[in-house]
């Protein structure tokens, strides 16, 4: 992919003071740590490094990323570590796409209590699905499940949703026989949307009788009993949008399917077309109609408000691990998985060419080559290299 030619960092140096200007005082701790750092990433602040071609002994001299994980130009690589290590815990099967959707009246929530509300997200999501596939009557399985938070939408709104990745299929309550979907959107979507709305309403109701809920801000009308009242009873009367794809392929396709959602941040440089008189254009798709796409223009400001709406709590974990995927047994449970699926299939067998292997992310611009990285500088040391190479 070549290099964009606008960066959400270019915005930042133009732009940057007078957008803290007017939102410092709203402005956390991680969401100023996020701003210094794209405004730092791959500059002389960060010091550098000197990359060498081991096959024509090219050599070249680059800054260092700033690796917050909120920083449009530091996920490749992230993205690569990740995909690398989830290599050998994929099945030889085909795995389903579902998504988990909250209205957007419960955004002032989220805003106002990111973590709880978050982790809420994903509590509900999981169990709604490993509820309902442990049923008999739709499956009657052990499910696991990847799930990803994103908190965005297209146009950077905040949109709080879950994409959740799954085998097709589980280990049966037994652990005797892999259990295959009966559905074509493997569970029923409109039993996760009744389940889900009803779990994640009962554990905000549970955080906000137990005084956890922040209602300040946007929020603040809730911290009246009745107005919190009046809201759960109208967002219970309404169907919760869950999403659910058929079966997309095997294991080589869901390595390349979770690389396009598990790094992702708000928006990418390749989407962002012009940055003209304070105003930033980009792309968008219009999911609401049919996902036309267009072209969205903002102030400078508002573009920044909103890409920073999305940057999370300190340490919180955007990637979680659900059912036989768990952290706890996630080995024992996928070797049984893979010994089930093998004797009740005749499918070939995942090998390590079936999969995307890792490569090195940047190669030598004369013979195509890996570069490796032969020297490290600090700021200092890199000022000081540069000013001599130059001389």
């Amino acid at each position: 992919m070549t290099r964009p030619t606008l960066e959400v960092a270019d915005i930042l140096h133009a732009q940057g003071d007078r957008f803290l200007e007017r939102y410092r005082s709203s402005f956390g701790f991680q969401q100023l740590k996020a701003f210094r750092a794209i405004l730092r990433c791959r500059t002389a602040a960060l010091g550098g490094h000197r990359d060498a071609c081991l096959r024509c002994g090219y050599q070249t001299i680059s800054y260092n990323s700033c690796r917050n994980r909120h920083c449009p130009k530091c996920q490749a690589q992230a993205r690569e570590r990740w995909l690398t290590a989830r290599q050998r815990e994929l099945l030889d099967t085909s795995y389903f796409h579902v998504v988990f959707t909250v209205p957007h009246e419960l955004n002032v929530l989220a805003l106002e209590n990111p973590r709880l509300f978050y982790d809420l997200l994903f509590t509900a999501s999981a169990q709604t699905l490993l509820e309902i596939a442990s049923d008999p009557k739709p499956l009657g399985a052990e499910i696991g499940v990847i799930a990803i938070l994103h908190t965005w939408g297209q146009n950077l709104l905040l949109h709080p949703h879950i994409h959740g990745v799954i085998p097709a299929g589980g280990l049966s309550l037994d652990q005797r026989r892999w259990v295959r979907p009966r559905y074509p959107f493997f569970l029923p979507v409109r039993v996760l949307s009744r389940v889900f709305r009803g779990k994640f309403l009962a554990g905000l109701k549970r955080l906000y009788r137990r005084k956890k809920l922040q209602c300040a801000g946007p929020a603040a009308t809730l911290a009246d009993p009745r107005e919190f009242t009046q809201l759960f009873r109208r967002l219970h009367r309404h169907d919760w949008v869950v999403y659910a794809k058929p079966a997309f392929g095997g294991p080589m396709q869901v390595l390349r399917y979770l690389g396009r959602y598990t790094h992702r941040v708000a928006i990418s440089n390749h989407r962002l077309l012009a940055f003209e008189q304070e105003r930033v254009t980009f792309r968008w798709k219009d999911y609401a109609h049919g996902g036309k796409q267009g072209q969205m223009t903002l102030s400078a400001t508002e573009f920044l408000r909103r890409f920073f709406l999305h940057v999370l709590p300190r340490g919180f974990v955007r990637i979680r691990h659900f059912g036989f995927l768990d952290n706890r047994f996630r080995t024992s449970r996928l070797a049984l998985g893979r010994q089930l699926l093998s004797s009740g299939s005749t499918e070939q067998q995942v090998t390590t060419h079936d999969v995307p292997q890792s490569s090195s992310l940047w190669h030598c611009p004369r013979c195509g080559a890996s570069m490796i990285v032969i020297q490290r500088f600090t700021a200092a040391e890199l000022s000081a290299c540069m000013y001599f190479d130059s001389s």
